[in-house]
This record gives C-alpha cells, structure tokens and sequence, in this order.
C-alpha cells in the first residue's frame, strides 16, 4: 500500500493535525507522476492520493482525476482519495473517498472548525456513492463514534466509516486516548458492527490496537512525498511515535502480513463488501 503526498497545502487548521501547510507547496504534475511509477515499480497495488487537501491539487490542465484515471491506466488495483470534504465531491473514478468527519457537528466543528454543515451539503451532493467517512478518535470528539456509525449508515453517498485513534505527534499529544478510552471506544464500534453499521474496520485487530502490541512500522505501507520514501508514514521520523500508534489499517497490515488467519479472513470479508 502506498501514499503520494501531493500537496501539503490545507484550507483548514485543524487541532490534531500536525502536517498541514508546512510549506504549502502543491507538488507540480510530473513530480506526482513519477512518484507514482516509482510507488508502482516498488510493486505497490493499492494508492492513496492524500494532503494537505487532495482536492487543492492542480497543474495547468491536470487535476486529481487526471491523477486518479492516469494511476488507474497505470495498473494500481485500488485508488483512493484522503479529502476533508470542503470541497465539491466529483470523483466517481476513485475506488474510495475518504472523507474526514470527526464527530457530529458540535464536536467536529471544535476540531476543524465550522465545516460540517457544508462537508454533509457535499456528501448530498456527490456524483457517487464512493465515499467513506474517516474519523480519527481523540479526547475531544470519542464520545461522538455511535453517532458517526449512524450517519454512515443512513446517509446517502456513504458508504462506510473508517476509524483511527490519534496519533500523538509533540504538539497534540493532550489529545490521545489512554488504554481504557481506547478499549471503550472499540467496545462501542464492535457494538454498533453488530447493530449492523458499515464499518470498515477489522474487530480482530482491536485488541492489539487498544494495547498497541501490534508490530511498528508497517514494512507494507509506504509514502512519499517531494521525493522522500518513508516507511509507513511521515512520522516515524518522530522518536517514540511509532510505539504510539493509532492508524487501525497499521495494525490491521502488520497483523495480515505476521500470517494472522482472523485477520486475513475478516480482510478479505470487509474488502469484498466495501469496496
């Protein structure tokens, strides 16, 4: 699996996030489309398109559907696209939009300001029904996770909802969830799975997300951007973060890649369905 950062450029400043316009540079087309050969060559099948703000990205003529057709033509199995959602959604050629909601609208909008209301107007709006509410749990908005699980549910367009817990980079560490919150958390999510909600998560590898003994860095996942491959993710450059780590599809990779049956069987399930 493998991301091109294509911009690190945001509309937003949103409290738990660490890497928004840093240089707000947008990478120009024909960088982008060597870092996807390359990504391609190393024998990665599954692209993700990710900020920044995904849908800020342009060169000339080129957009992100150019990308996400070009990395489609390419051979990648599945691509994907990381967006906040302030922006229209027309981009059926995706195979997934991940689409940040971090909790029903008093708590999202703490997070990332008062966005919601025209994130949902998006959502109604889109051009297909590829979208996957993305929502990172933090102290903030993880007493919002049923109520994100619902709206995945009934809403138009959507079509599942993908968690992560906050990972704590230096300047937000305040926001991480303790081991107790995190279980309380997957406790609910695995409720509301067996209530019928459209998550897009594997319960077998809760427990080792709660506990985080699932192996760090994932050796499977990489990203580049500006050139720069790292393994996993731009933060493992940070001391003691890997160790702390809150990305489910980390520990749900790792575990699938130790040979873990549970793992590998409800992967195989959960992709089938979704995607």
């Amino acid at each position: 699996m493998g991301t091109v950062i294509v911009t690190d450029r945001c509309n937003l400043q949103c409290r738990h996030c660490s890497v928004n316009n840093i240089t707000s540079v947008v990478h120009p087309y024909r960088q982008v489309r060597q870092e996807m050969q390359r990504l391609y060559d190393m024998g990665v099948r599954i692209l993700f398109f990710c900020g920044g703000e995904t849908f800020l990205w342009q060169d000339g003529e080129k957009t992100l559907r150019s990308l996400v057709t070009e990395a489609k033509e390419m051979g990648f199995l599945l691509v994907n696209v990381v967006t906040n959602g302030t922006y229209p959604i027309d981009l059926p050629e995706a195979d997934l939009i991940l689409l940040s909601l971090d909790g029903d609208r008093e708590r999202h909008n703490e997070i990332r300001g008062d966005t919601y209301d025209l994130i949902m107007q998006n959502i109604a709006e889109a051009t297909s029904d590829n979208i996957c509410f993305y929502m990172a749990v933090n102290q903030i908005n993880r007493g919002a996770v049923r109520e994100v699980c619902t709206l995945a549910r009934d809403t138009k367009n959507v079509r599942a909802v993908s968690f992560n817990f906050h990972t704590p980079y230096p300047d937000t560490r305040e926001l991480a969830l303790s081991r107790e919150e995190k279980a309380e958390c997957c406790g609910v999510i695995s409720q509301m799975m067996r209530e019928g909600a459209p998550v897009f998560n594997l319960k077998s590898a809760f427990p080792y997300l709660v506990a985080n003994s699932f192996p760090t860095p994932c050796h499977q996942c990489v990203v580049i951007e500006n050139g720069k491959v790292s393994t996993c993710g731009r933060c493992i450059e940070v001391p003691g973060l890997c160790g702390q780590c809150g990305y489910f599809f980390v520990a749900e990779y790792t575990l699938l890649f130790r040979g873990n049956l549970r793992v590998i069987l409800e992967m195989l399930r959960t992709y089938l369905k979704y995607i």
